[in-house]
């Protein structure tokens, strides 16, 4: 194994719950999500050797996953041939409350529209405004304006 080769699978291996994160946004059922992760990693491993390292590697992996999950959305309809290279829900989150409180929280969240749900993916893993504003290629005051709002419209949703 290159150098390069295992420098990619050490970096996946460390975002690999990130990467479910983001995927578990953009799909609903455990095989779509897998699929989509599949997705993502292969974007990446394809993306990997022009990455210069001039953004922190989560930033990165985060627009590149984003980019990828909206992509597959709009090409939902045609079947992906992948090679599993999954890891299963199970190992990610071991707690059974903590993951159906998530698919609850994914289920009102995949209302919402893409930007909107790329937006409240990051502010719920804690990235700063900046990173977020970097990844989604928006400014920072509108960042926060949005979150607010995606904020406001979870609310009202969750209440309904």
């Amino acid at each position: 194994m290159t150098e390069q080769e295992q420098s990619f699978l050490n970096l996946v291996e460390q975002h690999k719950k990130l990467i479910y994160k983001v995927c578990f946004m953009y799909a609903s059922d455990d095989e779509s999500i897998n699929d989509l992760y599949q997705e993502v990693v292969l974007n990446l491993w394809k993306s990997f050797p022009q990455f210069r390292g001039e953004s922190k590697p989560i930033t990165w992996i985060y627009r590149i996953a984003v980019n990828t999950c909206v992509s597959w959305i709009r090409m939902s309809s045609r079947k992906l041939h992948t090679v599993s290279l999954t890891v299963s829900m199970t190992e990610l989150f071991a707690d059974e409350n903590e993951k159906e409180n998530l698919r609850e929280l994914y289920a009102l969240i995949n209302q919402l529209g893409k930007l909107e749900r790329a937006l409240i993916l990051l502010w719920l893993d804690e990235r700063s405004y900046e990173e977020i504003a970097q990844i989604l290629d928006i400014s920072v005051s509108n960042v926060g304006v949005r979150i607010n709002r995606v904020k406001t419209k979870l609310k009202t949703m969750y209440n309904i």
